[in-house]
């Protein structure tokens, strides 16, 4: 990378042309040097060109100080461009509202501000992460063709915002577009024209699943956007025990006016995280050992029974935290196993931090030891498969006899690259009691430690009742066959006869 920043430092003569932010962290971040040096296949005079572009576009349009403040407040409004939901390779979806979209020389600039702020924005948030743009194209007509629009918005991710691209969806195109996609895939290399998909209703569920979907495309999604605040995703800090939000050291000082950009990335809205869940055969498979605090209480989360084995620390469960209606289905368990040399320090963030208690949420773990972090729903709240939770992780490498630092410190100075992150969604199950009914008194229901009905073994026996059922009605059913070719049979029989008869009485 050595000769590579000496030579965009020939490059870039005048330093007037760029923002010092932007050559400092090209000087410092080889995975943000190398981005550029891949997508330009490492030809290095194509790169020194995509870098000295994308840098006077940053500056020109002061990208590394946009905020909300800083774009008008109209284009939010409009909700033709916003983040939600995720494809089925939990890639991000950026949407473009194209109805919502008219050609205006005059707003132009605000409108290249807008989307330039939300992939910042992004970027910032989850470095290194793609995004799967989807242009919405129903009810749209040629009032809302612009190309000097799209051909920015494919300059994003050609040139500014360099692998960043996963697909682009292209939904329900109108044929008076034809042509006009026809001229944009000459501004596309061959590699960005493979990304380009396609698709009607009947195939949109190809890439995205139904409940991320509106329901013009067939989907599920209830979502709708509304501004504001922004429809983007934020985990914040969830409930403490004593049901008060969890304020840590480093957010303290940021309160104050000292915030960090880590603080930053996770705590600047108040929307909720949807995401796919998958209904995983987990919930119903879990052990049968369970956790018991003190004597008199009732019984604990059940531990998990799968994991998630990161660099740094073997997470359980590896993807999903289940939760039902019962009050001892309220709360779960989630063990952290620290797999590396040096204490990790981890902390956990929900989508909904008014519902949960999340106990320890913010502490480390010792070399080779394990944490129990027991989340548990807040009040009458109830939990939902929306719900979201993160857990960060990072380890903390001392020097021979050194101290631990404090944890607040250590999370203002541990760069973003060296954090582990892992998302948990959440998946809420009932037993019906009409399966429950069908148990006899002769087969009892199995008991927890403390006497409470044990829901493995209740499902268990309600699984085996509900066998031996189908079995009899598949005999019943067997039987009923038999039972009609015997009658249809004698019927045969019957006439039969009754014919001969009646022949044999007109015979002279």
């Amino acid at each position: 990378m050595g000769k590579l920043l000496f030579a965009v430092l020939i490059y870039t003569e005048s330093a007037e042309k760029y923002d010092p932010r932007d050559v400092e962290r090209l000087e410092k971040d080889d995975s943000y040097t190398k981005s550029f040096l891949t997508w330009r296949q490492f030809i290095v005079e194509d790169t020194l060109k995509m870098i000295d572009e994308s840098f006077q576009w940053r500056k020109e349009l002061g990208v590394n100080d946009l905020d909300e403040s800083c774009v008008p407040k109209w284009t939010f409004e409009t909700g033709a461009v916003y983040l939600h939901g995720y494809d089925k390779e939990e890639n991000k979806l950026f949407w473009f509202k194209v109805k919502l979209h008219v050609k205006d020389v005059k707003t132009f600039l605000d409108k290249r501000k807008y989307v330039a702020y939300w992939l910042e924005r992004y970027a910032r948030r989850e470095p290194g992460k793609l995004l799967t743009v989807v242009f919405d194209m129903s009810e749209s007509g040629i009032s809302n063709i612009d190309m000097e629009f799209v051909k920015y918005i494919i300059n994003c991710f050609k040139i500014y915002y360099p692998k960043f691209l996963s697909k682009m969806i292209m939904y329900e195109m109108p044929w008076i577009m034809n042509a006009a996609w026809k001229i944009v895939k000459t501004w596309l290399d061959p590699d960005a024209i493979n990304k380009l998909k396609f698709v009607t209703k009947n195939d949109v569920q190809t890439y995205i699943d139904a409940e991320y979907l509106p329901p013009h495309m067939g989907g599920t999604d209830p979502f709708k956007y509304s501004y504001p605040p922004l429809p983007d995703d934020d985990f914040q800090s969830p409930l403490c025990e004593n049901g008060g939000p969890i304020i840590g050291e480093d957010e303290k000082e940021s309160r104050d006016g000292d915030v960090d950009q880590l603080e930053l990335s996770f705590s600047s809205d108040q929307s909720h995280r949807p995401r796919k869940v998958n209904f995983s055969e987990d919930c119903l498979k879990v052990e049968e050992a369970e956790r018991t605090d003190t004597a008199g209480r009732t019984k604990g989360p059940r531990r998990p029974s799968t994991s998630f084995k990161g660099q740094l620390l073997y997470i359980s469960p590896a993807e999903e935290l289940c939760f039902g209606s019962k009050d001892s289905e309220k709360k779960c368990l989630i063990v952290l196993n620290n797999v590396t040399r040096n204490p990790v320090a981890f902390k956990v963030r929900t989508t909904a931090p008014e519902k949960y208690r999340v106990k320890p949420s913010n502490s480390s773990c010792e070399p080779g030891a394990s944490v129990d972090i027991i989340v548990s729903l807040h009040g009458g709240y109830q939990a939902s498969p929306q719900d979201r939770f993160l857990v960060m992780a990072a380890e903390m490498e001392l020097n021979s006899g050194a101290t631990p630092p404090e944890l607040s410190q250590f999370w203002k100075e541990v760069p973003r690259s060296k954090i582990m992150e892992h998302r948990l969604r959440c998946h809420t199950f009932e037993i019906n009691n009409p399966v429950l009914g069908i148990l006899s008194d002769s087969t009892p229901l199995g008991s927890g430690t403390n006497g409470q009905p044990d829901l493995h073994s209740t499902l268990m026996r309600a699984i085996a009742s509900n066998s031996r059922l189908e079995q009899k009605l598949d005999q019943c059913l067997w039987l009923q066959k038999v039972l009609m070719i015997l009658v249809s049979f004698l019927t045969a029989v019957c006439f039969s006869t009754f014919y001969m008869l009646y022949t044999g009485e007109r015979t002279p």
